[in-house]
């Protein structure tokens, strides 16, 4: 009897250093992947740029239409990228006027069962009508300025009239930021009007 009960305390401490030691390991591989996932969030991490900085500091800003998206794999580390061609409608800067097509590469795609997604960075389709605000010179391709900050959706509004979305508001940091009351970059906008506003910058940045 005196035996038995202690075979069975026995085995009660390996159980319960068992679990214990079970538990260490869930808590460290958890530490682990916060650790990881804090440290790729950081390096995407952008900081909102006013409109006027945008515009000034892009190399190339075209209006046009996307007629290719391709995905491969880029670079030592193999990582997955996305090539969009796009036709240019109309050069705004740094394109020239005899350029029929842009390209431009974007940090997210997918290669056969492998996927790539990056916070902020926008996924393009054949056919999405945008304005781009491009950061780069040949012969590097360039990339968008800011990510989802360097793009201008154009679709149709109730009338079929071409209007630009604006590109999405994130914030500087954690205090409290002002919003620019009438802003005219944070409405929607009629696509000449849109084009007279960047080219009404480049004027004064000359």
């Amino acid at each position: 009897m005196l035996m038995a009960m202690q075979n069975a305390k026995f085995k009660m401490r390996n159980v319960n250093y068992r679990s214990c030691a079970s538990a260490r390991l869930t808590c460290l591989l958890l530490l682990v992947a916060f650790c990881v996932m804090a440290r790729s969030a950081s390096a995407t991490v952008l900081l909102p740029a006013d409109f006027t900085t945008v515009v000034a500091e892009s190399a190339t800003i075209v209006h046009g239409r996307v007629v290719d998206v391709s995905s491969g794999l880029t670079g030592p580390r193999r990582t997955i990228e996305s090539l969009v061609t796009v036709h240019v409608i109309e050069s705004l800067k740094g394109a020239s006027a005899t350029d029929a097509t842009v390209t431009f590469r974007v940090p997210n795609g997918q290669v056969g069962r492998y996927r790539r997604v990056l916070i902020g960075a926008p996924e393009f389709a054949r056919g999405d009508e945008i304005v781009v605000f491009l950061h780069g010179q040949a012969p590097a391709i360039p990339t968008l300025f800011g990510l989802s900050q360097g793009v201008y959706r154009v679709v149709r509004d109730a009338r079929a009239a071409p209007v630009v979305i604006p590109a999405p508001v994130s914030a500087r940091g954690i205090g409290v930021e002002p919003v620019v009351r009438g802003d005219p970059v944070r409405r929607p906008m009629p696509v000449d009007e849109f084009v007279r506003h960047v080219h009404t910058i480049l004027e004064r940045r000359r």
